[in-house]
């Protein structure tokens, strides 16, 4: 029998639904932070997905519990810090730089495959790596690059969680089930948000008005706009990391890394479609670039397969 690579290609599309998916719902966050805090927000749509999964586990003969509780937790508490080093750092730093900042994952992905698991990393994947963060930052734009200093490097810190929770995904909890990662997903940045909720009641700050104050609120009775969006973020993000979850378990993380990229033209695209947001030039080569980078996983491991030897 002839080895394929459909592992890869099956986890190329998946990670492009979960980009589609997140970054129509994403751009609903702005909306959200008009009224609501970062920490209530997580809270509030960790309840509504546990509420969702309830629901649909027994229809559907969904497995939630976990084979092996540690890895899976840590795994969560992995995949939590990175989120919230992520949108801790939007108080002090551009949206710009500290997203180029996340997008440093599969560049520890690499980097952990290589120097901790013995995998071997071909020029190829490094070469689309490097393509895809150069597009990453043409799409950003000149705010991606800053002065380095400590506060400029908190979301790589956060980048290097991420990736951390991504080759988890598969070398701890390759067994488990994909509603057993994507409940402890959620558990995990529920939990950062109900511990940020609590040292913001004990400590309370000035909270700025309207979306400038998203981090620094507490607690607040919202409207029901803010509820229905919610339940919007938290339906979407449930299927889309699924999606995601499901992908870097049936595939190595260091290929599977490299089509996240997708994530930013597809958030671009829905800002465009939903707000009007023009993207220009530099913006339009960059996104061609993160395509390039993710063809070029793709077709490497075409080629990979057409080598080996049939049997």
């Amino acid at each position: 029998m002839k080895p394929t690579s459909e592992p890869v290609l099956v986890a190329a599309v998946l990670v492009l639904g979960f980009a589609t998916v997140i970054g129509f719902t994403d751009n609903f966050v702005r909306v959200i932070a008009i009224e609501a805090g970062l920490w209530q927000f997580h809270v509030t749509r960790t309840l509504m997905i546990v509420a969702i999964l309830a629901l649909v586990a027994r229809p559907l003969g969904l497995r939630m519990r976990p084979k092996r509780f540690g890895a899976v937790a840590s795994r969560s508490g992995l995949h939590g810090i990175a989120l919230m080093i992520y949108f801790g750092s939007l108080a002090f730093l551009p949206v710009a730089q500290v997203a180029a900042g996340l997008f440093t994952a599969p560049i520890f992905v690499l980097l952990i495959s290589r120097f901790f698991y013995g995998r071997h990393i071909g020029i190829v994947r490094v070469l689309a790596v490097g393509i895809g963060f150069l597009g990453v930052a043409f799409v950003l734009g000149r705010d991606a690059i800053a002065a380095l200093s400590l506060p400029a490097l908190m979301p790589v810190v956060a980048g290097a969680f991420y990736a951390m929770g991504n080759i988890a995904t598969r070398q701890w909890c390759g067994d488990e089930t994909t509603e057993t990662l994507t409940l402890g997903f959620f558990a995990g940045i529920g939990a950062f948000g109900l511990v940020g909720l609590i040292v913001l009641a004990l400590f309370p700050v000035a909270v700025p008005e309207g979306a400038a104050g998203f981090v620094a609120r507490g607690w607040v009775w919202p409207s029901l706009a803010f509820y229905w969006w919610t339940f919007v973020q938290a339906a979407g993000s449930l299927v889309a990391v699924a999606m995601l979850m499901r992908a870097y378990q049936i595939a190595e993380a260091s290929r599977v890394s490299v089509f996240e990229y997708l994530n930013l033209p597809l958030a671009a695209f829905w800002g465009w479609v939903l707000w009007g947001e023009d993207l220009g030039l530099w913006a339009m080569l960059g996104m061609g670039m993160i395509t390039a980078a993710g063809a070029m996983i793709a077709l490497r491991a075409n080629q990979s397969a057409e080598l080996l030897p049939t049997a």
